[in-house]
């Protein structure tokens, strides 16, 4: 073995919720733990139980592991050990602590995506307490917040956090790498209940092809009988031009966004807050989006402290035919939601189309109308989740239909 020394995980000052792990192993001597926390008093003996069981596990026998500890959980101690060790040695073996309650649900092909909120996949502090924030979903990145030498850490870190972090039922989204090492990306995904995988700089068909073929792969492999969702990222002139091809390349891609940053540079312009530079490429992916069934994400908004030039955007966002938008700070959400909320009229319509199905079925009738034309379900249940939107938005009550009803007597 030529190399005997790995280190993995983060550490300085302003690291919190991390750990930075150094791992050595030797010919005899057995397994030496050394920590240095703040939290050794409460939580020493079990991180070193955890740290023994995991060099059990990867069969080390003879090693010296020092953790710099700056209040990690346990799944963040086990990725970052878990990647020292595969510095070192080469193996398939996956150490995965239990996948908690929380984080068993799924997701529909249908639903809101107002808003993502995009998370470093190597920064664990910024993950803990994500979900409470409300976003409609959480994406763990892979790509371009994670330094080239850190990818290895992030995949590990990111699936031990779609197991162990509650994330209060957002979407639970990954954005791997671009092509192919994000085919690399998802054997760590997967199995670990992923929602949606993000597609960045997709230019073609080919790659969305290419993805299906691995993740049918995997999900036969680890028996997942879930669908995984996709959302292409579009971020360069050749992304445009192709955005309905991509758009139908699987029917799992369920989305596409658009990324302003990369494709600005490729055009070589600079990007505006007025956007009138990436006209062209917004209007086309969401006419791309439309005409595939799909929704149309647009791009983050890059100033998290300018509230009002946001919530200008969004408006002008909405009214292009976007659905969402991306979020690179919580305080980004609230302005996010309230702008893309639906309107009265939105709503009115909503009230009409479920209080249609409620009476078809409540008379056992098989087929939805509203006055002459026929409902089909799909957009029985677009209408019901306008109507739980504005529910959850205080823009109507929940007793909605009895007011309803008693508005169309009086």
């Amino acid at each position: 073995m030529s190399n005997k020394i790995a280190t993995a995980g983060n550490m300085g000052k302003k690291v919190r919720s991390d750990c930075f792990v150094t791992l050595e192993l030797k010919d005899s001597g057995g397994i030496s733990i050394e920590q240095k926390s703040k939290v050794q008093v409460m939580y020493g003996e079990s991180n070193k139980k955890l740290c023994e069981d995991i060099l059990s596990f990867f069969e080390i026998k003879n090693a010296q592991l020092t953790i710099e500890d700056s209040g990690a959980l346990p799944l963040v101690i086990a990725a970052r050990i878990e990647a020292a060790v595969k510095e070192l040695i080469d193996t398939d073996k996956e150490y995965l602590l239990d996948i908690i309650e929380e984080n068993k649900y799924t997701s529909e092909k249908e639903q809101f995506r107002f808003s993502r909120l995009y998370l470093p996949g190597n920064t664990p502090s910024m993950m803990l307490n994500a979900g409470i924030h409300d976003p409609n979903g959480i994406i763990l990145d892979l790509e371009d917040s994670v330094a080239f030498n850190k990818k290895k850490e992030a995949q590990l870190l990111v699936r031990n956090a779609l197991r162990g972090i509650n994330f209060y039922g957002a979407e639970r989204m990954v954005r791997i790498n671009q092509f192919p090492k994000g085919l690399e990306d998802i054997k760590y995904l997967i199995p670990h209940n992923v929602h949606m995988l993000l597609v960045p700089k997709c230019e073609g068909a080919d790659q969305i092809k290419q993805l299906e073929v691995k993740i049918d792969e995997l999900r036969k492999q680890h028996k997942v009988e879930r669908p995984i969702y996709l959302m292409p990222i579009i971020e360069s002139a050749l992304g445009v031009e192709k955005a309905f091809e991509i758009a139908t390349a699987s029917e799992n891609v369920v989305a596409m966004a658009i990324g302003l940053e990369d494709y600005t540079a490729d055009l070589g312009a600079r990007r505006t807050n007025e956007a009138v530079e990436s006209f062209y490429a917004r209007t086309r992916m969401v006419n791309a989006c439309k005409a595939a069934r799909i929704q149309a994400i647009d791009s983050v908004f890059s100033d998290v402290a300018d509230m009002d030039a946001l919530r200008e955007n969004v408006k002008t966002s909405k009214g292009l035919g976007f659905e969402g938008m991306g979020c690179i700070h919580p305080r980004q959400i609230k302005v996010i939601h309230e702008s893309f909320a639906p309107e009265a009229e939105e709503i009115d319509k909503a009230k009409k189309i479920v209080n249609a199905f409620i009476d078809a079925t409540e008379k056992g009738l098989g087929v939805v109308s509203l006055g002459t034309k026929m409902i089909d379900p799909p957009v029985v249940k677009r209408a019901e989740k306008t109507i739980n939107l504005a529910i959850s938005l205080g823009l109507i009550s929940e007793n909605w239909r009895e007011e309803f009803l008693n508005e169309q007597a009086g």
